[in-house]
């Protein structure tokens, strides 16, 4: 599509678009409800099922980079419909896949594909929506549809996988993707690329040390922080990342602005979709944990005590959209990570025998929450960049997300790990069973075991196994209440600054309110934070 664009065409524009990130958003979470019908049909182990779920997000989050690179050079909107392309056939490959290693590489054959739409998707709704009050809407309705995608896969995913299996997870994807790749080529305009060198050292350097890191962080919980294996790809990744930000400061052409982070409102922005990710992630891997686990209830149920805060998320983030055009990215953004703090923190106060409208609340506050945040980090960063950086900005935003959300799972699942060997380490002996009876217990109960034979059946130890999680669960929300809480506090002061207005194409200054590589076509602007 090519010349004006029309208002019909917009709307119809931003529905691909959503679609596309609906389903990218979608992938990270809906094949855990699948995990133990593809361990039985596939006999497949706890390992080869963790690299269903995480070979995903590995290859997403390592190649965000450098899909918003390849965009640029090539034409964000021809990356774009050949990352659908393959996004859609990876998803046809893995609902016919006859063993795990067919599975995994098809699932990385996913991430491949999100990680060259994900980029072109905010760019190409910059170029489409150049009216900024009409963008803010537009953005609020994208960003509430990819945050949905996030929410709603278990409530989806299980009657799913009981009514039709483990392979409807993936074969739902197939047409949806081909309509999808039929409306791209309709309705999508074609953005013309920028000549661009490609930067091959950070293309190498950046692929190479995101994938160490995210590779680390996946497995140490499950071999130990203190394994080889996750000792040298934390290593690797250090060195990797350090040569990459060396790289990107000389090159004329940087796959990555660094400058990007010297703006206040940017670094808070960029800060803020990391830091909700983290606790957001966490929460919601290790939530379901408890409902089946400890609750007893069953996938789908568990799926559909969700649907509370998926309801939220779809409220909240049009009126963030809202909020933002008229207040500035500040009040959404830590009104929004505070809600998340007290979500998590209020989680917290409820046991496993806790009834579930005693604690619904909690989940309505942090689906208002992350509806909040999830506009804001994008219409704070398209005004402060050049459009010719769209891509590359949009890619920043998406990889710390999916940082945040390993780093979440990680992090906090380290702590409630630690918490729960520690007092099964200590209870389980008293009932009269040998120490190393505690690690297969946590093993079970955290996805690192056999599956929930492992567990000890005799009550007395259930029910000292099922304190003893509920405890360690506990603190790794408060903690993850607590990054957040700090976060709103941090976001407050990085945007606290009065409105400032100047021209696009003057130069930013650290902290300073101009765009990050300033455009050449000069227009004023009201960058308010307020």
């Amino acid at each position: 599509m090519e010349g004006p664009i029309s208002a019909r065409h917009k709307w119809q524009a931003l529905g691909t678009l959503c679609v596309t990130m609906f389903m990218a958003m979608l992938d990270n979470v809906i094949v855990n409800i699948a995990l133990p019908r593809i361990g039985r049909d596939l006999d497949a182990g706890i390992s080869g099922l963790q690299w269903v779920a995480e070979g995903y997000s590995l290859v997403y989050a390592a190649l965000l980079l450098t899909g918003g690179t390849l965009g640029d050079r090539y034409g964000r909107t021809r990356v774009f419909r050949f990352g659908l392309a393959l996004f859609t056939l990876g998803s046809a490959a893995a609902a016919l896949a006859g063993d795990i290693g067919v599975l995994v590489a098809a699932r990385m054959l996913q991430g491949v594909g999100a990680a060259l739409l994900t980029p072109g998707s905010l760019a190409i709704l910059r170029q489409v929506f150049t009216d900024e009050k009409e963008r803010a809407r537009a953005i609020g309705l994208w960003s509430g549809v990819s945050a949905l995608g996030l929410s709603i896969g278990p409530v989806i995913g299980g009657p799913m996988v009981d009514a039709f299996g483990w392979a409807s997870v993936f074969w739902i994807n197939v047409p949806v993707g081909l309509l999808a790749m039929v409306l791209a080529y309709r309705v999508l305009p074609v953005i013309a690329p920028r000549e661009r060198r490609i930067d091959l050292g950070g293309l190498a350097l950046s692929a190479a040390g995101l994938g160490a890191l995210v590779y680390g962080l996946i497995e140490g919980p499950g071999r130990g922080w203190a394994d080889p294996v996750v000792l040298a790809c934390g290593a690797a990744a250090i060195v990797l990342l350090t040569a990459f930000v060396l790289v990107e400061l000389r090159v004329a052409e940087p796959m990555l602005e660094l400058r990007l982070f010297r703006d206040r409102v940017l670094a808070g922005a960029l800060l803020s979709g990391l830091t909700v990710s983290f606790g957001m992630f966490g929460a919601l891997f290790f939530l379901p944990l408890m409902l089946q686990g400890v609750m007893r209830w069953a996938p789908t149920d568990a799926g559909y005590a969700g649907l509370p805060m998926t309801a939220v998320i779809m409220l909240a983030a049009p009126l963030s959209g809202r909020l933002t055009s008229r207040h500035g990215a500040r009040l959404p953004l830590v009104l929004g990570i505070a809600l998340c703090a007290a979500g998590l923190g209020g989680l917290s106060l409820y046991g496993g025998h806790a009834h579930y409208w005693s604690y619904v609340w909690t989940l309505v506050v942090l689906g208002f929450g992350m509806g909040l945040t999830f506009t804001p980090v994008s219409i704070a960063v398209l005004q402060r960049v050049a459009p010719a950086q769209t891509g590359m900005a949009s890619a920043t935003i998406n990889t710390l997300r999916e940082l945040g959300g390993v780093l979440g799972i990680a992090v906090l699942g380290a702590v409630l790990t630690n918490r729960l060997t520690d007092s099964l380490t200590t209870a389980l002996p008293r009932l009269g069973l040998p120490v190393d009876h505690a690690s297969r217990a946590v093993s079970a109960l955290t996805g690192h075991g056999a599956g929930p034979a492992a567990a000890p059946t005799p009550a007395p130890v259930q029910a000292a196994v099922d304190t003893a999680f509920v405890d360690a669960l506990h603190l790794a929300l408060r903690c993850g209440s607590a990054a957040l809480a700090a976060t709103a506090v941090l976001v407050a002061v990085l945007l606290h600054r009065p409105a400032v207005r100047r021209p696009v194409a003057e130069p930013a200054p650290v902290g300073g309110s101009a765009p990050v590589g300033g455009s050449a076509r000069r227009r004023t602007v009201n960058h308010s934070t307020e």
